[in-house]
């Protein structure tokens, strides 16, 4: 998991019409984890002078989804103890690393999403593409429900210990997965969420169960395929390949389903195309999400970036 701690170190006004400077600095540590592993059982973070958070260990999810890292040094952990400790108005920005832990793959890690040459949609193919849409949507609906199962794992949990005992001042989450709001946290979803869908024509908003519901009436078909797969039915995960991948969906053999006779429900009220509430690749986050996390941002003395690289342009333009 990626680490990145930064901190307010000084604040002298300026002379321009910017306002406050603040000037910034920046330490990595690739393989600095935010939480300790406690014998075989439990996970810890420090949090507030003399207390520690603890979660419970979920079952562990298949090694080849968790990056491999050495295990923190006991100076590592004592910086972010003090990092925490030390902040008054510290900001969170989580990334797809925290889930990995969940069962859910990051992107960049070595085992991500990428290294096996999966290329997410973008944002142009899937409203420029109805085959584009018929198979992503196929593919998400296939993958939903191991999706949403996910739990969440000792990060996010922490994470939410921290905020209860008032050390956390607010997050922001790249992650569309929805498991900050499962461990009882509610942050800024910078990129969406897969539990919503949105008429890209009047902007009306789905729940996504209830979406799911019209998709399986109108592809009876491949519904019953799909439960064939999820009920570990012989030869079903050996013959189609199925992965998860971190936006929800499954990479499945393209043999295995016909894109032309997939049908993909309209917006009821407008007849307009449905798409998931998440920010594709190619697409802007609204300005005025985006103006409210830097706002949130800005107003920090720390902030502790966890599970993410910062390499996309809205996150990375919170923490510069």
């Amino acid at each position: 998991m990626h680490g990145y701690l930064i901190r307010n170190l000084s604040t002298r006004q300026s002379d321009s019409s910017v306002g406050f400077l603040h000037y910034k600095t920046c330490v990595r540590s690739k393989g600095l984890p935010v939480f300790q592993r406690i014998g075989s059982h439990n996970y810890a973070t420090g949090t507030v002078a003399g207390s520690v958070a603890v979660a419970e260990k979920p079952p562990p999810p298949k090694a080849s989804i968790v990056p491999e890292s050495p295990p923190p040094s006991q100076y590592d952990l004592q910086r972010l103890y003090d990092f925490v400790n030390d902040s008054k108005r510290l900001v969170v920005i989580t990334g797809a690393g925290a889930s990995t832990e969940c069962g859910i793959p990051d992107y960049r890690s070595p085992n991500g999403a990428y290294s096996s040459g999966f290329k997410p949609i973008t944002h142009q193919d899937f409203v420029g593409s109805e085959q584009s849409r018929r198979r992503y949507w196929a593919r998400s609906y296939a993958g939903w429900r191991r999706f949403i199962g996910a739990t969440p794992g000792p990060t996010y949990i922490s994470l939410q210990q921290l905020e209860t005992k008032g050390r956390v001042k607010g997050m922001i989450t790249q992650n569309v997965d929805r498991l900050h709001y499962k461990a009882g946290s509610k942050p800024i979803e910078l990129h969406g969420t897969t539990h919503q869908v949105i008429c890209l024509n009047c902007g009306d908003l789905t729940d996504r169960h209830l979406f799911q519901n019209r998709v399986k009436k109108l592809n009876p078909e491949w519904a019953r395929a799909v439960e064939a797969l999820e009920s570990g039915e012989p030869g079903s995960d050996a013959s189609f390949g199925m992965k998860q991948r971190p936006d929800g969906d499954l990479d499945i053999d393209e043999r295995f389903f016909r894109k032309e006779n997939f049908c993909i429900p309209d917006c009821k009220k407008c007849n307009g195309i449905l798409k998931p509430d998440v920010v594709f690749f190619g697409d802007n986050v609204p300005k005025q999400r985006v103006e409210f996390c830097m706002s949130l941002a800005r107003s920090a003395d720390a902030l502790l970036v966890v599970g993410s690289s910062v390499m996309t342009m809205s996150a990375f333009r919170l923490v510069r």
